[in-house]
């Protein structure tokens, strides 16, 4: 597949770094050649310098003989202009980066049907989106539904004190009381690992695990001696989109919010949106003022100011004062693997979830139902849907080959969700989720093609 991506910023590297390991052909586009010579080293792309607003740029590029059109830069009018000269060369799909909320209305004159771009995406809603999903999951720092909700992956930290810490996984297993779960990978440093039964869960891990949504309850004390709940008091420390979009999602659940904000003004505005929630007009730095208003007491700080230094030191503060669990805006996303260290509990660039917002896009389609991209590791999730082919009819597991890197966490038959074993024999139009790293991707993609 030929892919043209306009914008070389973090969106559009992470895309780039992504596609092009996945031996895409990729093209990039962008004014900044010194920036454009750097990524052509770092990665297996073809640089063309210049606008993508330009038509003649975008024909040097090779515009009529692309397949998906990205256009990722920080302006929302290149962007666009980009996706409809791009219409003009039967590109089959279009995709841009938005910010301006007018776009996302249905009945606007700029939505995506009327604009003819299959995927308009705003990172500030999607970081938002995500951190409403992490919140509603207190112990785990990943989440992705398959299924249609029934399946759900879950990435937890593990403490010395969590009881399958130094327990092989083949005992885990066994101590299971049928519950359905599987622990797909672990990553312990900059590694991933696919596990096999005689693994053992060390202190300092994060481990994914696949499980019905109905046995999280059942799985987390077993593993993790916790309870996953909703939390019952949030704060949010900015009051920009972000801070906004989560503190009105939250009101929707019953969920009390106070939204700390510096700006007077703006805090004026933000109080006209919202109904329920308790507005404060403090620097989010100032101690005092936040353990006043109980901030040691919160089951959950949310910090999206636009400094990525004002988020970390408040998310900090918060934490030391007793807050229980933190998620924190970063715009530098080579920071991320730091602030764990530093005991944060979740980290999230806006930049990072909207790529992997379009990846998802992109790998949809065919058999593949769903792909979930992990932040911060090198693997993947994919719901596939099995073909109707003779070779899959009532096929043992063990009989397919999966690669060294790949791991079928549940087996989605109708309403039945199967944790398999090698003699679970799969049929067609069941959905498989499996766990990957990106060296096991072709392969297994492959297989159900």
């Amino acid at each position: 597949m030929r892919i043209m991506i306009v914008g070389a910023g973090q969106v559009g590297r992470h895309l780039c770094e992504k596609l092009s390991i996945e031996g895409q052909e990729v093209v990039l586009v962008d004014q900044d050649d010194a920036k454009l010579r750097r990524l052509e080293r770092e990665m297996n792309i073809l640089p063309v310098q210049g606008s993508g607003a330009s038509t003649r740029v975008l024909e040097e590029a090779g515009i009529d003989q692309t397949d998906l059109f990205i256009a990722v830069t920080d302006s929302d009018e290149v962007n666009l202009v980009a996706c409809i000269i791009s219409k003009q060369y039967n590109v089959k799909t279009r995709i841009a980066r938005v910010r301006n909320e007018d776009f996302y209305s249905k009945d606007s004159a700029l939505s995506e049907k009327a604009l003819g771009i299959d995927l308009l995406i705003s990172p500030d809603h999607a970081m938002a989106e995500e951190i409403v999903r992490l919140s509603l999951f207190s112990e785990a720092f990943e989440i992705a539904e398959f299924a249609g909700g029934q399946v759900v992956l879950l990435g937890y930290a593990v403490h010395d004190c969590n009881p399958c810490v130094g327990v092989p996984l083949e005992q885990l297993k066994t101590a299971e009381s049928g519950l359905r779960f599987v622990i797909a990978a672990i990553t312990r440093g900059d590694t991933t690992i696919i596990p096999r039964g005689n693994d053992t869960i060390e202190v300092g891990d994060k481990i994914y695990i696949v499980v019905h949504k109905s046995d999280i309850s059942a799985v987390e004390p077993l593993l993790f001696n916790c309870t996953s709940k909703a939390p019952e008091r949030v704060f949010i420390i900015g009051g920009g989109t972000i801070g906004c979009q989560v503190a009105r999602s939250l009101e929707e659940k019953g969920i009390g919010v106070q939204l700390v904000e510096k700006d007077p003004q703006r805090c004026n505005a933000v109080t006209e949106q919202l109904d329920d929630s308790v507005v404060l007009n403090f620097d989010g730095l100032e101690a005092h003022d936040l353990l006043d208003e109980g901030i040691d007491q919160a089951d959950l700080v949310i910090s999206v100011t636009n400094s990525d230094t004002s988020n970390i030191l408040s998310s900090l503060l918060a934490k030391h004062h007793g807050a229980k669990k933190c998620i924190t805006h970063i715009t530098r996303p080579d920071f991320i693997p730091l602030l764990g260290k530093l005991g944060i509990d979740v980290a999230l660039s806006p930049r990072l979830v909207a790529a992997n917002l379009i990846l998802r896009f992109v790998r949809g389609g065919g058999s593949i139902v769903s792909v979930a991209t992990l932040l911060g590791s090198d693997a993947e999730v994919v719901e596939l849907r099995v073909p109707y082919r003779e070779q899959f009819q009532g096929i043992p597991m063990k009989s397919l080959y999966f690669p060294r890197g790949s791991i079928v966490g549940a087996v989605v038959r109708g309403k039945e969700v199967i944790i398999p074993s090698g003699e679970t024999k799969i049929q067609a139009n069941d959905s498989l989720i499996i766990f990957f790293t990106k060296e096991a991707k072709e392969v297994v993609e492959a297989t159900f093609a």
